[in-house]
């Protein structure tokens, strides 16, 4: 594991006090309840997970949790780099808190995660943000009651976003916001650099979970009812590269499809010059491991992947595809799609546009590129206009829109397996295994139940069906 610490056990525990002594501080500041904390996560599922570890050292700490920042003693929004978008977000909503602060001197205002790792960012924050009183980065959360308590009880704001490659730290409580749907990291940071992506600089290099602590995790998430389990890494099919273990991701998939009970395994998210024809017979061979597979392409032409540094070519991409289908014809695929890397041409788009035919996604999830500073891209000539690149975003949802509504009407008369995860005052929202979404009636009880579905009607992106039976 080069370049990556683990945390002691004795790191961890040194934790305890600060903890406690933040929870004192808490009883004498609220005498009449409990402290409240709103924590707003921006970005991906990675940041999602960490806010559960965040969520559980407040829960530690005696803290409850309230969606209102008006009601809140503390509030920590955990920050996104990955498009301009996400921090213009963030400036604006942290921005908004400073009449709030006023209001409530005793505010904790905390930000941390992937855009605050960034020096410039933090800097920002800390000069004309006077009111925000902790930022933290990304390689120290398990840090967060030392860094807290040092807040509180030096009554003086604090930074921390040491620069290193990253660590490991086992045994941080965590939160889970949901009941039956869990998020699982097994690995964090990435070696790839893309050169559009700031991941690798603000997320560290690749280390990975020792496979026992992912397994034991994953047994616990059984026993405690969750129904769907969902792998979370920046490059989940690197997991193991390295280590002296020799467990990678396909046998880590088998290991945990192993475990006994009822539930689904995803992951998230795959980088195809790691996907392997060994992995996709994993996926064949495992019952508890979704047909559903996230393959981000980015661009459908050559030019413009090996510009993007993704070590790999439209050909090799549609062979996984290819091969993958030969072993499961019912594997769906959904993937990334950037408009308008620097230097893209309209025969480099219209590449990307066959392409998206050939394959025939579920659906995309696409983006305008975005510069970010520090990334060779961001430093590279970039003729098209703002209007085009529009224009061709358009041109490529609208391609997908189609391809997504002749999916969904081939579904029709089928019935499926679905997992009940959402209601609403009018209906409940189940997710098939490759992950197309069925509207069905029925109560609210039935939420985390797995359910046979009968489809009786195709939307563009989802589908409307009947409940034949509760499993």
């Amino acid at each position: 594991m080069a370049n990556t610490r683990v945390i002691s056990p004795e790191e961890l525990a040194a934790q305890r006090p600060f903890t406690k002594r933040i929870r004192e501080y808490y009883e004498y500041l609220c005498p009449s309840g409990t402290p409240l904390a709103c924590v707003r996560t921006y970005g991906c599922q990675q940041n999602v997970s960490d806010s559960e570890r965040i969520k559980g050292m407040l829960a530690e700490m005696g803290f409850g949790f309230t969606e209102s920042p008006d009601e809140a003693d503390l509030i920590l929004f955990n920050t996104c780099a990955v498009r301009e978008h996400a921090e213009d977000r963030v400036f604006g909503n942290v921005g908004a808190l400073k009449n709030l602060k006023r209001r409530k001197p005793h505010l904790m205002i905390v930000l941390c995660g992937c855009m605050v790792q960034q020096e410039h960012i933090a800097q920002r924050f800390y000069k004309s943000y006077p009111f925000v009183n902790l930022i933290f980065g990304t390689h120290v959360l398990y840090r967060f009651p030392e860094l807290l308590c040092g807040v509180i009880e030096e009554q003086k704001r604090r930074v921390a976003i040491p620069n290193e490659d990253g660590n490991i730290a086992e045994g941080i409580p965590v939160h889970r916001d949901g009941s039956f749907k869990a998020w699982l990291p097994i690995m964090n940071g990435c070696n790839n650099f893309c050169t559009y992506c700031i991941v690798p600089y603000v997320r560290g290099r690749e280390r990975s979970r020792d496979p026992e602590a992912v397994l034991q995790e994953a047994r616990e998430l059984v026993a405690a009812g969750y129904k769907e389990i969902t792998l979370l890494g920046q490059n989940v099919n690197s997991y193991g590269k390295g280590e002296a273990h020799g467990v990678d991701f396909p046998e880590l998939l088998r290991r945990i499809n192993a475990i006994e009970g009822d539930f689904l395994i995803r992951f998230m998210t795959s980088h195809p010059k790691d996907a392997t024809k060994e992995l996709f017979d994993t996926i064949a061979s495992c019952e508890k491991v979704s047909r559903h597979f996230h393959l981000p392409f980015q661009s459908g032409s050559n030019r413009i992947l090996k510009e993007m540094n993704r070590c790999y070519t439209r050909e090799s991409y549609l062979e996984l595809i290819r091969y993958a289908r030969s072993v499961m014809p019912d594997i769906s695929f959904t993937s990334d799609v950037i408009v308008g890397f620097p230097g893209e041409t309209r025969e480099d788009f219209e590449q990307t546009l066959s392409l998206i035919e050939e394959v025939g996604f579920v659906s995309l999830f696409t983006f305008i590129y975005s510069p970010r500073e520090g990334t060779p891209a961001a430093v590279m000539p970039d003729p098209i206009s703002a209007e085009e690149k529009v224009k061709w975003f358009q041109e490529m949802t609208a391609l997908q829109e189609s391809l997504s509504a002749k999916r969904t009407a081939s579904m029709v008369g089928k019935t499926v397996k679905a997992l009940i995860e959402t209601a609403t005052d009018t209906f409940l929202e189940a997710r098939l295994s490759d992950n197309i979404i069925v509207r069905v009636q029925g109560d609210p009880s039935l939420l985390g139940r797995h359910a046979m579905v009968n489809i009786t009607e195709a939307k563009s992106w989802i589908l409307i069906g009947e409940i034949e039976s509760v499993l």
